[in-house]
């Protein structure tokens, strides 16, 4: 009996053993391509790929990895990787891992999983992730720009400027039994899809802005569950965003800009039996300017009226006689890419705090925080009954907006009601900076219910926090954390709420590596990147702003230097050396450009900015000139040039 007892035992303690051995507990999670979680239409065909590691063991440390993809999730379910079975590689690289499979070709789907073994054992497989290739080669494209190249009667193409959307649509037949449907789109400068009334995705202030002349991103989107055989509807909304510059017509010198709004959208529908049908934008589509958003500035805000909706403008059967045919436009000139950082979207709710009566008709509504996006109102009343929501940072002594530090920008939303039941509303292609809402013409007393801030930023995950015992310490962490996701707008910006909303280099020079610490920010700013490289002059020259909307080339070394810092931030931070790789070249010529003009003797004698905006005592010192109060130009501009 004993010696059953006793073998029943060691056949169990060895069982576990083995158990222990295989698994240790491990599983991998978060698998991604190109640093986003199962991607639609990349831009690239030997994408990265990575994977995280958990494990019941403390230090349990990878030792080889597998990788199978599959050109189906029946294949890789079985286990054959017929575009890649990479066999066992021994190595400890679970991030940027490149494919290495067959070659791949546009619209390709790629089905894909990974097991490791580490020192404490070897994992399960993982569960299955996906991408999908985007239009890699220019043919693939068969679409056209279509626009329209001029303002209406009720538009102001000035100053301050006031464009209305355009709304775009398109009714066709399908015939066949549909296997999948896919959209490729760009929408210049931001866009709404639509597609038999549905809203397609969930990004906001699509897509993420850049130098037109020299790229545009396009976005690809599975509508396979919105289209039916039969007949269907697609439709667009073009709002302006930085391709319809806010300030046109105005020191042309300094402001870049591109034109109106336009479009190119490819859909493609595959059917059962192995054919496909194209559905493009071309001269057939028919459009408006006659809707609801009368103008979208945003530095200014937008204006809605409701009583100019357009039912089922955006559905099949809508009667679109009185409509414009859409114009072929010239393309913006820049190279077709692939989309491959977060996009921008609600990220987060604010509910308001407090609302204070100011005037018989004006109220002060208080967030109780600062951030960048947008207010959601619901409201009842009568047609043409007009809201108006003016946005501020703080408040004077009286109690009133404090706007001084907008400078000329407006920041104001308008809504006009249609009447007959609760509406509910925010604008689509304007952000604000602010924690305080002026609210005037609101029918009755405005509730705290009937308003929701929400947070508006590019949809990278927080990855890091900070706590202390020191309330100080932790409210200024507060404020930076606010600070710097209200400045993810597709590109860092400087601020989200005054006339400005420019990606400063020298914002970023060491901002970006604290930045790292908190936000999963590399497709970001490997995006800037590109932007900063587009922006540099033959010569070598970079500019202070990339995209260069302004045309700041000022030949200093503190703020191009951010050039060269982010892509080591982003090798030391995400492991990524591809940035490094693309842009060294670049890089290269803008220090040899800044040696050849201004070194003498190993020292910078040219530095523009200097100790740009030292913490001042008082408001009026912020740019207060005195030496004594400023570090040297020449020796920072020197030590920036040394560590580059």
């Amino acid at each position: 009996m004993r010696k059953a007892v006793a073998h029943i035992t060691l056949t169990l303690a060895m069982t576990l053993c083995c158990c222990l051995h295989s698994y240790a507990g491990i599983e991998l999670q978060n698998l991604k391509c190109e640093i986003l979680q199962n991607p639609l239409g990349i831009g690239t065909t030997h994408p990265s790929l990575s994977w995280q590691i958990t494990s019941d063991v403390r230090n349990t440390n990878q030792t080889a990895y597998q990788i199978i993809v599959a050109s189906s999730a029946a294949k890789l379910a079985a286990g054959q990787g017929d575009l890649w079975d990479s066999h066992k590689i021994v190595s400890g690289q679970s991030v940027m891992v490149t494919y290495t499979g067959k070659a791949l070709l546009s619209r390709v789907a790629c089905y894909w999983k990974v097991k490791v073994w580490t020192n404490n054992g070897q994992s399960k497989w993982s569960k299955s992730a996906q991408w999908s290739e985007g239009l890699i080669a220019a043919t693939d494209w068969k679409a056209h720009w279509i626009g329209y190249d001029k303002g209406f009667p009720w538009d102001s193409v000035s100053k301050f400027s006031r464009l209305s959307a355009r709304y775009y649509r398109k009714q066709f037949e399908l015939k066949k039994n549909i296997k999948r449907a896919t959209v490729y789109i760009i929408g210049l400068g931001h866009y709404e899809l639509y597609v038999n009334g549905s809203s397609i995705g969930d990004r906001v202030l699509a897509e993420p802005p850049t130098d037109y002349t020299q790229s545009v991103k396009y976005s690809t989107y599975d509508v396979t569950s919105n289209i039916k055989q039969g007949v269907n509807a697609i439709a667009t909304v073009l709002g302006n965003g930085r391709f319809f510059t806010m300030r046109p017509k105005y020191k042309p010198k300094k402001i870049k800009e591109f034109g109106f709004p336009k479009m190119l959208l490819q859909l493609e529908v595959e059917y059962t039996d192995g054919t496909r049908q194209l559905i493009t934008s071309d001269g057939s589509w028919k459009f408006t300017a006659d809707g609801s958003i009368r103008t979208n500035n945003e530095y200014d805000g937008e204006e809605y009226d409701a009583t100019k909706e357009l039912p089922g403008w955006n559905k099949p059967g809508f009667d679109d006689n009185e409509w414009l045919k859409a114009s072929l436009v010239e393309a913006p000139g820049g190279r077709i890419e692939a989309q491959m950082n977060e996009p921008v979207k609600v990220m987060a709710t604010v509910k308001p705090v407090g609302i204070t009566q100011l005037k018989p008709d004006t109220w002060i509504m208080d967030m109780g925080q600062n951030f960048a996006g947008w207010v959601q109102m619901r409201v009842k009343g009568n047609p043409n009954d007009k809201v108006t929501l003016r946005y501020a940072e703080t408040l004077q002594p009286n109690g009133e907006l404090y706007v001084a530090n907008l400078r000329d920008a407006k920041v104001t939303d308008i809504y006009t009601l249609k009447g007959g039941g609760e509406e509910i509303w925010h604008p689509v292609f304007v952000y604000h900076g602010f924690r305080y809402v002026e609210i005037s013409g609101y029918p009755g007393k405005p509730e705290l219910t009937d308003f929701e801030g929400q947070v508006v930023y590019d949809a990278m995950a927080t990855t890091g926090h900070f706590e202390t015992s020191n309330e100080l310490i932790n409210q200024i962490y507060h404020n930076a954390y606010w600070g710097i996701l209200s400045n993810y707008k597709g590109m860092p910006i400087d601020c989200p709420q005054r006339n400005e909303r420019m990606p400063w280099l020298g914002d970023r020079a060491v901002g970006s590596l604290g930045e790292s610490f908190v936000f999963a920010n590399g497709n970001l700013y490997a995006k800037w990147l590109d932007d900063i490289a587009e922006s540099q002059k033959p010569d070598g020259a970079i500019p202070d702003v990339a995209p260069a909307y302004w045309n700041y080339y000022s030949d200093n070394v503190t703020w191009p230097g951010t050039y060269i810092l982010v892509a080591d931030m982003l090798y030391n931070q995400f492991a990524n050396k591809e940035p490094i790789e693309k842009h060294y070249a670049s890089m290269k010529k803008w220090m040899d450009y800044m040696r050849s003009r201004y070194m003498k003797g190993y020292i910078i004698t040219k530095d523009k900015y200097g100790d740009w905006c030292v913490p001042p005592e008082s408001p009026e010192l912020i740019h207060s000139r005195d030496s004594s109060r400023n570090t040297d130009g020449q020796l920072i501009a020197t030590h920036i040039i040394i560590i580059c």
